[in-house]
């Protein structure tokens, strides 16, 4: 079994930290850029930059930090630690532990959640390493995603016959998809289109517009994401946001109108992206989040709707292994467990009307 040794990341690490991030070994994730990192800092998170180094690989992590009275902090290694494989994570982890008591850092427990597919081996290994299995945080711990290597002929061929068809359609009827530039209007009139789809397809709830406003600015002035609209009749009626981060490409968010007539318009948008993010050099491109694999046609399941979507360019759902908790201090993680989590997060959300993580 390889060995690790965990550290914080150097200033000069931290200057280049994207460029570091999208070199791990699987790639990085957006939800560990430096974006994603000064959007926290606003929403009750400390930032922690986390390395860690092996004979073969180093891995550099975003870690979003919260204190508590009595308990102490609390460690969330969001889409991390970024690994080749999922053996690596027990010495990685080992590592940590061993990082956190020298350095007196006052950790009681780390969350994790590293993209490793789901298998019974790879939960044997998490299990065996003393990770204990926590509900999922994110939406695309089962996701659709999409080779976008091929070229682009290859590529529809290649879709499911649902979402070719639709494309097809869409750009026979001449449908247009339009790229916006990020401005005030731009995010207030993706934000109605989220908030209508949500409340017509969802029982989630969206995040305050301020919390996207950042979001979607933080990402879009490092020339990360961008917005694509289609307009039915002069009214915005499909949006959507995709991130481009390394080799990857993630449509984050989207929202259309319920009523609308343009058939194939909410395909056209994602056909657009797709080819765009191409061409920035992403090969891969994450839809973020369906129902797990096993509940797709579930017609009950919350996002069975946006599921059906989805599936109709990839025709699988990945499903990752979710989020564990290190255990780094028994009595308080204890004390975390039986009612601290659950309080605390009643109490940040009674005061600020946030969501907790």
């Amino acid at each position: 079994m390889p060995e690790f040794t965990a550290r914080f990341a150097t200033a000069a690490e931290i200057a280049q930290w994207d460029t570091l991030v999208t070199a791990n070994p699987n790639g990085g994730n957006l939800l560990q850029s430096e974006a994603f990192a000064a959007v926290k800092k606003n929403y009750g998170w400390d930032t922690q930059f986390l390395v860690f180094e092996g004979a073969d690989a180093t891995s550099y992590n975003l870690v979003l930090e919260k204190s508590f009275p009595v308990l102490g902090k609390l460690w969330y290694l969001i889409k991390g630690p970024d690994v080749a494989k999922v053996e690596h994570i027990p010495p990685m982890m080992a590592a940590l532990r061993t990082f956190v008591k020298r350095a007196r850092l006052n950790v009681f427990a780390a969350k994790i959640e590293p993209d490793v597919v789901s298998s019974e081996a790879a939960r044997a290994v998490l299990s065996g390493a003393g990770l204990v299995k926590v509900p999922n945080l994110q939406p695309n711990d089962s996701t659709a995603l999409l080779d976008i290597s091929p070229d682009s002929n290859e590529l529809l061929r290649k879709l499911h016959s649902r979402g070719r068809n639709a494309v097809r359609r869409a750009i026979r009827e001449e449908v247009e998809v339009v790229r916006m530039d990020p401005t005030e209007s731009t995010m207030r009139t993706m934000y109605e289109l989220m908030v209508g789809t949500i409340a017509a397809k969802a029982s989630t709830q969206a995040r305050d517009f301020e919390y996207y406003r950042q979001f979607w600015t933080e990402f879009a002035k490092r020339g990360q994401g961008r917005f694509y609209f289609v307009f039915e009749d002069g009214e915005a009626s499909v949006g959507g946001f995709v991130i481009n981060y390394g080799s990857k490409a993630t449509y984050k968010d989207g929202g259309s109108l319920q009523k609308r007539n343009q058939y194939g318009d909410s395909h056209l948008v994602q056909w657009v992206a797709i080819n765009d993010m191409k061409e920035l050099g992403a090969v891969e491109y994450d839809f973020c989040g369906t129902p797990p694999s096993h509940k797709l046609k579930d017609p009950t399941h919350a996002h069975h709707g946006l599921g059906l979507f989805k599936t109709s360019f990839s025709k699988t759902v990945t499903d990752f292994v979710g989020c564990y908790d290190l255990v780094l201090s028994p009595m308080r993680y204890k004390l975390w467990t039986a009612a601290g989590e659950r309080g605390f997060r009643q109490l940040y959300t009674r005061r600020t009307g946030r969501q907790f993580y």
